[in-house]
């Protein structure tokens, strides 16, 4: 019956098509525009380092302690963790496309702040990293030496102190990560009969270690 009506009548059905397209080229200039819409969900990266630990020893003391904060939080979809052997905590949370990034990193970094007393000390002089984009890669750079002159160490220190930061500062960048990237330590062994003999602890090599460390600004 609805189709008979506008059959029968065609001059009212014309008009009324007129009026629908009418109606739509006016409102197309009033309509939102994007060019780059949001439409994949919202991301919000937390890194930190643990200098000389393994994956294991990160996984315990950093990335386990940071989650059991994070998870609760309004609008969390879901949320996957990373330890590596080179020491570094990655932690992606995912919220509803509808979510604030600014808003949810907010919430994030107030729970981390509960978090950091737990933190191991190595862990809270690097500090904690929040960011708030996604974790896909768009380009992937290889460094290397052609003669063999310098080893991984070396080209990861050059990376981290020449290259990274000069590409963040490029338009539309916003984070240029090493992956694998390798750090100057030392690692230590201790042997506990001589630090008996001298009436130590592992706390007081700590100390000393420490001590002989300071960055201090002069002037």
């Amino acid at each position: 019956m609805f189709v008979n009506f506008f059959i029968r009548r065609p001059v009212f059905t014309s008009v009324c098509a007129i009026s629908i397209f009418l109606l739509g080229v006016i409102s197309i200039p009033t309509l939102p525009t994007t060019q780059y819409p949001e439409i994949s969900p919202t991301q919000i990266i937390v890194t930190s380092n643990y200098v000389g630990a393994s994956a294991e020893v990160v996984e315990t003391t950093v990335t386990s302690i940071l989650e059991r904060q994070i998870n609760g939080i309004e609008g969390i979809k879901y949320m996957t963790s990373s330890s590596s052997n080179d020491g570094t905590s990655t932690i992606t949370v995912t919220f509803d496309a509808s979510r604030d990034k600014d808003i949810a990193a907010i919430d994030i970094q107030n729970r981390i702040s509960l978090a950091e007393p737990q933190l191991p000390d190595a862990v809270k002089q690097t500090g904690v990293t929040v960011n708030k984009q996604s974790n896909n890669i768009l380009l992937g750079m290889g460094l290397y030496s052609e003669n063999k002159e310098f080893n991984n160490v070396f080209l990861s220190k050059y990376a981290d102190l020449y290259i990274a930061d000069a590409m963040k500062r490029i338009k539309g960048i916003s984070e240029a990560r090493i992956l694998g990237e390798h750090r100057y330590a030392m690692r230590l062994w201790l042997d506990p009969n001589k630090l008996a003999t001298r009436n130590l602890n592992t706390d007081d090599v700590v100390d000393a270690l420490n001590e002989q460390n300071l960055q201090v600004g002069v002037g």
